[in-house]
């Protein structure tokens, strides 16, 4: 993967445009490999191109050159969600403004009531908040679904699951890199005992009991962080 000029990056963020065309055609195999990802969704490949490229621009223009990570790992997750609302805001079903709105008031309302008491809010529930019938709000989630993709996490329950879905074994060394970036990039933001938490669950196979044992806390606490936690996460690698 290209290395990237600290001094470049500093020229492009000051509004050197050759500097930031020097940097995306240089990191022009980052941005493909991400949007190829999407192949067959009902878009032409250059068009989502220039999406993801609008994404590595934006990463460029956030990015500090004093952060302990290279920018082409800081620029994935701006790529990666610039071209995932773009396919869900381009959908073939166009959603009108005021669906999309009730819908943000109805997430609000679930991350809120999922961080306080650590369990999913019911529908009936949003319903008396927000005086609309569960009718409504069951269309309207279902109808700005963002588009599925290999980052989403299981946070739903307490059994195993998985912070990436498996990846098939045609998938080249380029594209698992990405993955990998992604992930760890998203893993180093976490706090100590977050991080913790999330590492001996998913990559050394432990129970939730048993990290409980370890980190000296009940097995209830365990569950509610490490579905904060995934949420979290979720977040993060959808920008």
């Amino acid at each position: 993967m290209y290395e990237n000029s600290a001094q470049d990056i500093i020229k492009a963020k000051e509004g050197d445009e050759q500097a930031m065309t020097t940097l995306v055609q240089n990191n022009s195999g980052l941005i493909w490999s991400i949007v190829r990802r999407f192949k067959d969704r009902g878009y032409e490949l250059d068009d989502l191109y220039q999406i993801g490229s609008l994404g590595f621009i934006k990463s460029i223009r956030r990015f500090d050159t004093n952060f302990e990570v290279q920018l082409s790992t800081y620029a994935v997750p701006y790529i990666l969600g610039e071209v995932k609302r773009f396919i869900r805001d381009d959908g073939p079903i166009k959603v009108s403004r005021s669906t999309k709105e009730l819908c943000v008031k109805i997430r609000e309302i679930q991350k809120e009531y999922f961080n306080k008491k650590g369990v999913e809010i019911k529908i009936d529930e949003i319903s008396k908040i927000l005086d609309v019938s569960k009718e409504e709000i069951a269309a309207a989630l279902d109808s700005v679904n963002c588009v599925d993709s290999i980052y989403d996490l299981n946070y739903k329950d307490d059994k195993e699951g998985n912070i990436l879905d498996k990846i098939p074994a045609t998938e080249d060394n380029e594209k698992s890199l990405v993955d990998k970036i992604v992930l760890k990039d998203a893993i180093n933001r976490l706090n100590e005992r977050d991080r913790k938490i999330i590492l001996l669950r998913y990559f050394r196979g432990s129970t939730q009991s048993q990290v409980a044992k370890i980190l000296g806390i009940s097995q209830v606490q365990v569950s509610r962080i490490e579905k904060k936690v995934l949420s979290n996460m979720k977040e993060m690698l959808t920008v």
